[in-house]
């Protein structure tokens, strides 16, 4: 079974990326393909690199980065919704003349066809959003 995963919660407000990690995990194990990971709305806040929560909390930017590299899979921030709560990559910071950026690699920032393409390409695409 191959999966495409979107994510709409963000990290710290919302059980969505923790949840959404659990179970790519888990289809993994399975022997389950994840093909491509999707964060739009507010769930873009997981690809921001510069988050740093207190060392007693999970640093959920850290794990899905780690995850998505040793797994080799497609990780993608719908620039919309990237930029309009101030996420940005190198290509973009340029684009805007932005001194600086908080998405870096594994993440991309692309358009939502990156979504539509997911979802035509997966068995299944499944929705993690806030409750």
């Amino acid at each position: 079974m191959k999966f495409a995963i979107l994510i709409t919660g963000a990290p710290y407000s919302s059980q969505a990326p923790q949840t959404a990690l659990s179970f790519c995990e888990a289809a993994r194990k399975r022997g389950d393909d994840v093909i491509r990971v999707f964060l739009y709305g507010d769930g873009v806040h997981l690809a921001n690199a510069l988050s740093t929560p207190p060392s007693d909390e999970a640093n959920w930017y850290r794990r899905w980065s780690a995850w998505i590299e040793q797994e080799d899979v497609e990780a993608i921030v719908c620039v919309a919704s990237a930029l309009r709560r101030g996420l940005i990559d190198e290509r973009e910071a340029g684009r805007y003349e932005k001194a600086h950026f908080n998405v870096t690699a594994p993440w991309q920032i692309a358009g939502l066809g990156e979504l539509v393409s997911a979802g035509n390409d997966a068995d299944r695409l499944i929705h993690f959003g806030p409750a």
